[in-house]
């Protein structure tokens, strides 16, 4: 339950008591710092122990904690051809809207629940959701503690303010993490002259790990790896717009062009059932930022927007089965406490419309003569040059567009399974399309149609150099530092992790 921050302080009327619904210990509308963001998701994980799970999938470079919140009717487990999606907040440190946003839905998706809400109750025990609102905290500290900074009065001898819009954009290392993963987009494009190319599952280069890599990223890289993700949001600011795949140009020289995926229809879809859903966003009086001379109705392509390297969204597209788009949720990257209830009321139907659309397409379980079920199949679609694989126990899922559809199963060692799946318009639950593998030996012919294809290769080669275990340290030598907050907010950026702090920076602080 909820209540808008504008009833908070009116007062009672005729001697009515205020209603239930506006008690203090009901959900407020407000910032939160990391430690109360935590404290939060585990007091929800308490009150819906059932239904909700708190994990964590690492640390910051500083050491706080990446928390996720995950619900389910069984947490902590994959269910067969139960789809997971998750969404992702905070990516950029000053961007808060989304972290806010996804920690308010954590709190309503427990409580209504627990009250019976049917359209909640179906969406958690059909659906694994993950919930990660805050993937960059030490960003999140740098902007709170660099607007704080900068609230000194223009007539301060220090001179006038200084512009402080993109401070805690990036991480404690200064980096950003929308550029800091694999750029598999280059080599995606590099392979289209090949007879057979494929645009799944591509893997991250060695030389890769020779790059500065944040410890955010990888955490992230690792996380996306180990769970099947179907759909994803990756929530941001600067904007009032969804952006989908791809997000680097294919232009030779890397200029704003528009660069679709294989998958263009479904990645358009996903972004219209957002941005329909949402208050304004697909309609022409509300665009705001820089891409309102290139979208349409809300939506726009990454690429032809602005054209960038090692985005998390292009990532998760080739390197997983996982599909994900990136959601600005509007031109005021740091609102307000007094303008979350609205953020709140302009896209609450879209966070629970695009949870469901991760029901769109098909799914199914592969298994061969004997009943064993298959993993690492691929599910081919006759159009498309990307894939999707069985999980551990040999179901998937594929999102698709409504229309005829012919679909392939294959796996080594087995003989090709195909059948024509008609998907109609108004179909809002997934296809079950199962297929039965035999096994076969490999003909000549198809042989030389095997050696077309790019290897796989080293895609289970996931951290050649161990470099986890060097964050795992950083971040434990950053838990016993004293607290960053007590260093104005570009100390992060002096700093080095094996080197000595430069103190001297602090002496007209």
């Amino acid at each position: 339950m909820f209540f808008s921050p504008a009833e908070q302080n009116e007062e009672e009327v005729d001697g009515m008591e205020t209603p239930p619904e506006y008690r203090d210990d009901m959900i407020k509308f407000n910032h939160h710092t990391n430690a109360q963001m935590i404290s939060i998701l585990k007091k929800t994980e308490e009150k819906c122990e059932d239904i909700a799970r708190t994990y964590s999938i690492g640390r910051s470079i500083e050491g706080t904690e990446l928390l996720v919140i995950e619900f389910s009717k069984n947490p902590g487990e994959h269910e067969l051809l139960e789809p997971e999606m998750k969404y992702v907040g905070n990516m950029h440190g000053n961007e808060v809207l989304g972290r806010e946003l996804l920690i308010l839905l954590a709190q309503h998706m427990c409580s209504e629940y627990l009250l019976g809400n049917e359209r909640i109750q179906t969406i958690i025990n059909t659906t694994r959701i993950h919930i990660l609102p805050c993937m960059n905290p030490d960003g999140h500290d740098l902007a709170v503690s660099g607007l704080q900074d900068n609230n000194y009065s223009e007539d301060d001898e220090e001179g006038p303010r200084y512009d402080s819009s993109n401070v805690g954009r990036n991480n404690a290392q200064n980096i950003d993490l929308n550029r800091n993963f694999p750029d598999l987009t280059s080599i995606a494009y590099s392979r289209r002259r090949q007879r057979s190319y494929s645009t799944d599952h591509i893997p991250i280069p060695d030389s890769y790990w020779f790059g500065k890599v944040a410890p955010e990223t990888y955490a992230v890289m690792k996380w996306i790896r180990s769970i099947p993700f179907v759909l994803s949001a990756n929530f941001r600011g600067g904007d009032l717009v969804v952006s989908y795949p791809y997000d680097l140009s294919k232009h030779p020289l890397q200029r704003n062009m528009l660069s679709q995926t294989p998958d263009a229809k479904v990645f358009k879809l996903l972004a219209r059932t957002y941005a329909n859903a949402h208050e304004s966003m697909s309609t022409s009086s509300a665009r705001c930022g820089s891409s309102h001379g290139v979208s349409e109705k809300g939506t726009v392509n990454g690429a032809q927007w602005s054209s960038i390297a090692g985005s998390m969204q292009d990532f998760n597209y080739l390197h997983t089965n996982c599909f994900e788009v990136t959601v600005e949720l509007g031109c005021e990257k740091f609102p307000a406490e007094d303008e979350l209830f609205n953020g709140w009321h302009e896209n609450f139907e879209a966070l629970l419309t695009f949870m469901e659309t991760a029901h769109r397409g098909i799914k199914g379980i592969v298994k061969d003569e004997d009943g064993n079920s298959v993993k690492g199949a691929q599910i081919s679609v006759r159009g498309i040059r990307h894939d999707v694989t069985t999980a551990e126990n040999g179901d998937y899922w594929r999102l698709l567009t409504p229309g005829v559809h012919i679909v392939t199963a294959s796996a080594p060692g087995y003989a090709k399974a195909i059948k024509k799946v008609h998907l109609p318009g108004h179909m809002h639950t997934a296809g079950r399309v199962d297929f039965l593998l035999k096994k076969a030996e490999l003909e000549p012919d198809n042989q030389e149609e095997e050696d077309s294809i790019p290897p796989m290769g080293n895609y289970d080669r996931f951290d050649p150099y161990n470099q986890y275990e060097r964050y795992t340290l950083i971040a434990d030598v950053s838990q016993n530092r004293p607290e960053s907050a007590k260093k104005p907010w570009w100390w992060s950026y002096f700093i080095l992790p094996e080197g000595p702090e430069p103190t001297w920076l602090l002496k007209h602080h």
